[in-house]
């Protein structure tokens, strides 16, 4: 028995209906993908939650127990970006730097600010660059530095590459715009720790420098995004519907 032929307006939507179940495949792979990616993210936001919460873990010299970041030939004396650390130096005040370009509101004003660099040496490692927090680039006092042996706590920053569109670094001025710790300890003299150290805390009593109050979370935008997939989806779906609907009425 010969199987019944499709009507003309059943084959009006067999191009329209193919391609309608592409994208639909598509918009519903990307939602559950959005998806997956939002447990993921929740999951390093929970570990930076636990790791803010928690006491700064001692570092000594080069040694360290948080493994690398990335496997690498530094692997051995590199932490694991955004551990928080305590580590215990000298401040080396006459080699400080500026690094990148915020505007801010202070007691005084809006001010243009950048973020202090100061080379912290250290007893049987090399010196390490800390981020000692947001300074206004015109004040009226001197920036507080402490003096003899201090303990910095703080988060573990991965060094920053130039892009095509970065600002060129002023080395005599040492005003750098890349957070790159060999490039600036380069132009400081100093063979440095192949990485940062943000500190964390409360500004002092003078006001600055303001350091870092927490850690840094990157953006968890997944949800919203899935839904956006599967809304697509499901106004895609609609539409063919009631579309398809009117194609076979008339």
């Amino acid at each position: 028995m010969a199987g019944r032929r499709l009507s003309p307006r059943h084959r009006r939507l067999i191009v329209p209906g193919v391609m309608t179940a592409v994208m639909l495949v598509a918009l519903l792979g990307l939602g559950v993908w959005q998806v997956r990616r939002l447990a993921w993210k929740q999951g390093i936001l929970a570990q930076i939650e636990h790791a803010e919460s928690s006491p700064a873990m001692p570092m000594v010299g080069d040694a360290t127990p948080f493994g690398p970041a990335i496997p690498s030939e530094a692997a051995a004396t590199m932490p694991a970006a955004y551990s928080k650390v305590a580590i215990t130096g000298r401040f080396r005040e006459d080699l400080s730097a500026l690094y990148g370009a915020e505007v801010r509101q202070t007691p005084d004003g809006v001010r243009m600010g950048a973020q202090l660099i100061v080379p912290l040496e250290r007893k049987g490692a090399a010196p390490l660059l800390v981020d000692r927090g947001w300074v206004p680039l015109s004040r009226q006092r001197p920036i507080g530095m402490p003096t003899g042996d201090v303990t910095v706590e703080g988060y573990i920053r991965p060094p920053d590459r130039p892009g095509p569109f970065s600002a060129h670094d002023d080395v005599a001025m040492r005003r750098f715009y890349t957070l790159d710790p060999a490039a600036i300890g380069m132009a400081l003299g100093l063979k440095v720790a192949p990485y940062i150290l943000v500190a964390l805390g409360q500004p002092p009593p003078d006001l600055f420098p303001d350091p870092a109050r927490r850690l840094p979370r990157p953006p968890n935008d997944h949800l919203s995004y899935a839904i956006t997939w599967f809304g697509l989806a499901l106004a895609l779906a609609v539409i063919f519907v009631v579309w398809s609907a009117k194609v076979l009425r008339t």
